[in-house]
């Protein structure tokens, strides 16, 4: 019988050749698909908040299978060997904790809604539908689940610092869920929820809201508009503060910004750009022109060279109100409508010069004209701005974000538990998918374990309270 026919030698190898090929593809494609499904913290995946809507994010700078290596990576990977911070750190025996600022008593005002009912995973789970994400925190580790994308960095920055705070206070922060929205408006009103008040927290909120105003996120940075975190932010500012004498400053009102935002304030603002009639000078600022030309015109440290600095809120409050205070220039504050959790800290006449919104240009002229002729008067109430903003230090924002969060925890009525769709972050995975620019400011404004504890909590007072809203 006649042997059979031997393969040709070459087919085996084309044989492995093409299953090793079938199995990358598989491999790639399944890689893909997972990748597509995974919502992340820089945007991934995610639509834009359907209540503030914005352009759809775009992440063109990698090739697809780079982009979705990157996402599984940073996403499911890079926080399993991270340090634990359940561990709680000993303070020095001789260290006693500071007296917490007055206005830290807020936080008992904006929690007491829930004082009485507490909070339940009904209420937060109905809180969702005005929410961009969760964050929950569980023995020292830190979970969110992302519903919608924040505009520009603001998800990223804003969990950068909670996880910041694990770090600075290990095994200290209590279990919590927490819902968060990462627009502008406050959207939890008072009237239309008054029978089932919903716990949010955001960056501002009115009288006439539930939301629970927090750190915004330019505290760790805002790299779309170059701006550092506030502790370099300030140090800098301060130090510019002091190039020009008060009697060498210029003699009148001063405002840059963006006048674009559907700001009413700002829009009136405009029609007070007169040097001789109203003694204001009022900029435009146009960002896109500014990132083509390095930021050197927005600097905020070349911002201090008159005797009168104006805030105008934008869209709702604006994160330009601590630079201004920060100048150490008497400040113009034009009666805002918005508060975020520091600024309810701030007396009329002694830390700024309140402006009404009506005869607008009328009023700053008359606050020029004062403070040209109060030399000292006025030059004080701008120090005492600038004083009560070096009082802002980080260590009192991490005080207060604690204080805030332990609070609120003991309201919660439920064993907080990460939901299957949280993914946990820490901050090797914040830095993993974070862009270039982003990276170099996180890691800037890193915190390291506090050798002091968080300020001492005084209760909520409310004749203190009662007396800031009638100032107001």
């Amino acid at each position: 019988m006649a042997p059979a026919p031997r393969p040709p030698s070459h087919l085996l190898p084309s044989v492995v050749a093409i299953c090793f090929l079938s199995l990358t593809f598989l491999l790639c494609y399944k890689v893909d698909d997972f990748a597509a499904q995974t919502k992340t913290v820089a945007g991934h995946n995610l639509d834009p908040t359907p209540w503030h809507l914005f352009p759809p994010k775009t992440f063109s700078d990698e090739t697809r299978h780079a982009r979705a290596v990157k996402i599984i990576h940073c996403s499911y990977l890079t926080c399993r060997y991270a340090t634990n911070n359940a561990t709680k750190f000993p303070f020095h025996s001789a260290v006693s904790a500071p007296k917490c600022p007055e206005f830290f008593r807020w936080i008992h005002h904006d929690l007491d809604p829930w004082a009485r009912t507490r909070i339940s995973m009904t209420q937060l789970e109905e809180s969702q539908k005005f929410a961009a994400f969760r964050v929950v925190i569980v023995e020292g580790r830190l979970y969110v689940d992302m519903y919608y994308a924040c505009v520009q960095s603001r998800a990223i920055f804003t969990i950068w610092g909670l996880v910041q705070m694990l770090r600075r206070y290990p095994g200290m922060v209590p279990d919590v869920d927490m819902m968060f929205d990462c627009m502008d408006k406050p959207s939890i009103n008072r009237t239309e929820n008054k029978a089932m008040p919903l716990p949010l927290f955001r960056y501002c909120t009115t009288e006439a809201h539930f939301d629970i105003p927090f750190p915004d996120w330019s505290f760790w940075g805002w790299p779309e508009v170059n701006l550092r975190s506030w502790r370099e932010e300030f140090e800098d500012i301060k130090k510019g503060s002091k190039n020009l004498s008060w009697f060498n400053k210029f003699p009148r009102a001063y405002w840059k910004g963006n006048p674009d935002v559907d700001s009413p304030a700002r829009e009136e603002l405009l029609k007070c750009n007169h040097s001789r009639m109203w003694g204001a000078q009022i900029m435009r600022q146009d960002w896109a022109q500014e990132a083509r030309d390095g930021y050197e015109q927005s600097k905020l440290s070349n911002q201090c060279n008159h005797r009168y600095k104006i805030y105008a809120e934008g869209f709702a409050w604006s994160v330009s109100l601590k630079y201004i205070l920060s100048c150490g220039s008497m400040s113009l504050i034009i009666s805002p409508q918005y508060e975020d959790f520091f600024s309810r800290g701030l007396d009329p006449l002694k830390n700024y010069w309140p402006i009404p919104f009506t005869n607008m240009c009328e009023s700053i002229k008359h606050a020029v004209d004062w403070g040209n002729t109060h030399f000292p008067e006025a030059e004080t109430i701008g120090r005492q701005g600038q004083k009560f903003m070096e009082s802002l230090s980080m260590d009192t924002v991490y005080s207060y974000m604690f204080h805030l969060i332990t609070e609120y925890s003991k309201l919660q009525d439920f064993k907080p538990t990460p939901p299957p769709s949280a993914l946990e972050v820490c901050t090797d995975s914040l830095l993993c998918i974070a862009d270039e620019k982003q990276m170099q400011f996180l890691e800037k404004s890193a915190a390291s374990v506090s050798s002091v504890p968080p300020c001492s909590l005084n209760r909520g007072g409310s004749d203190i309270i009662y007396s800031w809203l009638q100032q107001k």
